[in-house]
């Protein structure tokens, strides 16, 4: 097994890179998403041709970059990495595209913030792969066809319903991320551990995962601070009581939640009553983008129980009044009664603020 240097001067982006998994096999968790991946990916080498283009939709985190890069791995295919506003004019697709080799995988994050021009250059080249460039203007403007080479196009979003219908549809295979386990993130903090020398305990493994809100990116990063935290206090070793202290330090509470969760369900309890509020007023109250709130704030809370998205707007739950230590009012909804975090409920308020017009 490979050893990291756990000098603790790393920088956490290459920390982060070397600790992802490389196959499906190393990849722990998400094994409805590993199976069904597994069979598009042994379909597309029997046939020696490319595979299906591949949507990963679900929260920051979770692995949707991991899974790309093990998708070309896979495929024995090199990968190129773009993002979503990177590609602001159809030129910018046109260029990646046209400069693509036989197979190459194509890896765009937040897809869905990709220009519409953008988007509408990748319906023709995802189905018939060409691009259509456009010479001069007005009447005189002439479309010339180029023939790029077939190449599978890897999308990662955050925000799957806001994809437009016909890019979705062209999507071979879309693939739904959930949050991990206790026990998968268990495994996942043990083989980092491994892999960054640091000597981690069955109960101090327990405690991080069942503090990291679900989430892989979360879990290592919790690991290094806890074993920053024992390298500077003496020992180095993660235990119980080491872990503790540091998620403490870091203000991390024993669900996982942190000052931003916080933040949000008492904004709610005490500014606002409990609830509904709108988004975007609850935004300016705690201080953060909306966007934030509802893509990392909010998704956790609704899991929880401790929050719930209705017509109106935001509503905290009486699980939600109990964690912050309140009590309830008697009209609280009850926890486990919020949508799914990452399910369709986009006609809620994904757009709107839940009132605030």
């Amino acid at each position: 097994m490979t050893v990291l240097d756990p000098t603790p001067d790393d920088d956490d982006s290459i920390v982060e890179g070397a600790l992802r998994p490389t196959t499906l096999t190393e990849f722990v968790g998400q094994d409805r998403v590993k199976n069904q991946l597994g069979l598009v990916l042994e379909a597309a080498r029997r046939r020696s041709g490319v595979s299906d283009h591949v949507l990963l939709s679900g929260p920051p985190g979770l692995g949707k970059t991991t899974l790309a890069a093990i998708i070309a791995a896979e495929l024995d295919a090199p990968m190129r990495m773009t993002s979503g506003p990177a590609l602001q004019h159809a030129g910018d697709v046109a260029a990646v595209l046209s400069s693509l080799q036989p197979g190459e995988v194509l890896f765009i994050d937040e897809v869905h913030r990709t220009a519409r021009a953008s988007q509408e250059m990748l319906y023709v080249a995802m189905e018939d792969f060409r691009v259509d460039v456009v010479v001069g203007k007005g009447p005189g403007a002439t479309a010339i066809p180029l023939d790029i080479e077939p190449f599978t196009l890897v999308g990662a979003t955050t925000r799957a319903g806001m994809l437009p219908g016909p890019l979705r549809d062209r999507f071979g295979f879309t693939a739904h991320l959930d949050f991990y386990e206790v026990a998968d993130l268990e495994h996942i903090v043990h083989r980092s551990a491994g892999l960054l020398d640091v000597d981690v305990t069955d109960e101090g493994s327990a405690e991080i995962a069942g503090r990291c809100r679900g989430t892989p990116r979360i879990a290592n990063r919790l690991l290094r601070r806890v074993r920053g935290g024992g390298e500077v206090h003496g020992g180095g070793g993660v235990d119980l009581g080491a872990a503790r202290a540091a998620l403490e330090l870091y203000e991390v509470d024993v669900v996982g939640l942190d000052r931003i969760d916080r933040a949000v369900l008492e904004a709610i309890v005490d500014r606002f009553g409990g609830g509904p509020v709108g988004l975007s007023t609850l935004a300016v109250a705690v201080g953060e983008e909306p966007e934030t709130i509802e893509t990392v704030a909010e998704p956790f809370l609704v899991r929880l129980g401790f929050l719930m998205r209705t017509s109106r707007g935001r509503v905290a739950t009486v699980a939600g009044w109990q964690h912050v230590g309140r009590s309830a009012p008697t009209d609280a909804p009850g926890s486990g009664q919020g949508v799914l975090p990452w399910s369709a409920d986009d006609s809620v308020d994904d757009h709107d603020d839940g009132g605030d017009s």
